[in-house]
């Protein structure tokens, strides 16, 4: 059987997550809304543009969806400019180990395509992911299954063989509504999540390396 991983990036390649929660209270916070960092964690590992849609609907805000998009983008240029594209620990060795073990590797995020392809390359994985696949190419956002069924499709695999990981909710929901078996990262530094929907949940890569040299 061929051996495939397809990866999330934000909070499971890229240590990103938590910073953007932060900022993205902030651009509420210069609208006059006050809310907590929480509220922010129903959207992780959903698209900007179904995230904002649907904070303009529930906080009645007052400018288009593409200007808060592009304010965002802005203000994530600054921090990637400021504090360069860190890698979650571990992530980097535990894809080179895949990659040279004959996994075929792929990339289903809800981050736009150029932030995919431009993190990558920064971490020097570029290489190692035959197909990278962002939640703006398909129809319907996480926790809907179609990036995951679409990267699928870009391999010419069914789904169902495919091995997948997440960190978000949103994310291993739509992993396991595509049918692939998932494992759930549950990164100690970040807001917890519900991973139920994943088969498995690690807190470390180093707890993966049991579960893939059994494969």
């Amino acid at each position: 059987m061929e051996k495939v991983m397809i990866f999330d990036m934000d909070g499971v390649i890229v240590d990103s997550e938590y910073t953007f929660l932060e900022y993205k209270t902030q651009i509420l916070l210069d609208e006059g809304i006050d809310t907590d960092v929480s509220y922010q964690y129903q959207f992780m590992g959903t698209t900007f543009d179904f995230m904002w849609q649907y904070m303009k609907k529930d906080l009645n805000l007052k400018k288009e969806v593409s200007d808060y998009i592009a304010d965002m983008n802005d203000r994530r240029d600054v921090m990637m400019a400021r504090d360069g594209i860190r890698p979650i620990k571990g992530a980097q060795d535990f894809i080179y180990w895949l990659f040279d073990n004959g996994y075929r590797l792929a990339a289903a995020s809800s981050s736009p395509k150029h932030e995919i392809i431009r993190n990558l390359e920064e971490l020097g994985l570029s290489d190692c992911f035959e197909i990278k696949v962002s939640g703006e190419e398909v129809a319907h956002s996480k926790p809907e299954p179609d990036v995951y069924l679409y990267a699928a499709e870009l391999l010419g695999v069914d789904s169902k063989v495919c091995l997948a990981i997440e960190d978000t909710k949103n994310g291993s929901k739509s992993a396991k509504a595509a049918g692939m078996y998932v494992y759930g990262f549950e990164n100690p530094d970040y807001p917890a999540q519900d991973l139920s929907a994943a088969d498995k949940v690690v807190t470390t890569y180093d707890d993966l390396y049991a579960y893939f040299e059994e494969k």
